[in-house]
């Protein structure tokens, strides 16, 4: 068993890592954005797949990853872990349907509420002592599924027929476009920003470039918040016009 993942901010990492040390020790964690991942899937037949949902479907990102590998999924067996602010419905099953596509077995899919990572909708932010409760609730979750798997039954979060509804009419029949594209609003505020170069070397799309010191966004964001909550100046936007938390995992 081995864990792969996407994670901007570090909720989704941590879930993954969390429910791996409670089934086996000793398996490993691949980031899809770490070249050994595509080999270390081709090495293991099961697989526990791990992303945030933005909008109640994939990251372009994630979607790519396993479009692009497409012949690595035949005979996997796969458990979903998907990571939300608010809810997704099937946040696992989109994710689902797109491994059986290309072959493969789904053993489960485990929904795990974490703190936002949007920080510039006012609306969506809590207190730090809101977010730890929240986490504290994630690790229980992650803890009881833990134990169910062990005995050899896998939660089925997001998977059914009624969790696909819920998804399409909560949010992605209004909100597909968001993530069937690379998004191209990302702002910096050039009051702000001292081309430091910090978001180019953490951008897990290469999206970010500083030329004349100045900082250059090209069309290819996969709206992971990572450059958002790390920049020392606050200065870059995505979604809003104002940072109200640089979102990074918080444990309790």
């Amino acid at each position: 068993m081995i864990g792969v993942y996407f994670s901007g901010t570090g909720n989704t990492r941590h879930c993954l890592e969390y429910l791996l040390k409670l089934l086996d020790g000793n398996a490993m964690t691949y980031s899809i954005e770490n070249e050994t991942a595509t080999s270390a899937i081709q090495s293991n037949d099961e697989i526990v797949f791990a992303y945030p949902v933005y909008y109640s479907y994939l990251p372009k990102i994630v979607y790519d990853f396993i479009n692009n590998n497409s012949a690595f999924w035949k005979g996997k067996k796969v458990l979903i872990i998907a990571t939300m602010g608010l809810f997704s419905g099937d946040g696992a099953g989109c994710g689902a349907r797109l491994f059986k596509k290309y072959g493969a077995k789904i053993l489960g899919g485990l929904h795990i509420k974490m703190p936002d990572c949007i920080g510039d909708v006012k609306l969506l932010k809590k207190s730090l002592d809101e977010n730890r409760k929240i986490v504290m609730k994630a690790d229980e979750k992650i803890e009881i599924a833990a134990k169910q798997m062990l005995n050899g039954k896998y939660p089925k979060n997001g998977l059914s027929f009624a969790s696909r509804l819920i998804g399409l009419f909560g949010q992605r029949l209004y909100f597909r476009k968001k993530t069937k594209r690379y998004y191209d609003g990302v702002k910096a505020d050039s009051a702000k920003c001292v081309a430091c170069g910090l978001c180019v070397s953490i951008c897990p799309m290469n999206n970010i470039e500083v030329k004349n010191g100045t900082v250059n966004f090209n069309g290819k964001c996969t709206m992971c918040y990572r450059c958002f909550s790390n920049c020392p100046k606050q200065a870059i936007t995505l979604i809003g016009k104002k940072v109200y938390e640089q979102c990074k995992f918080e444990k309790y």
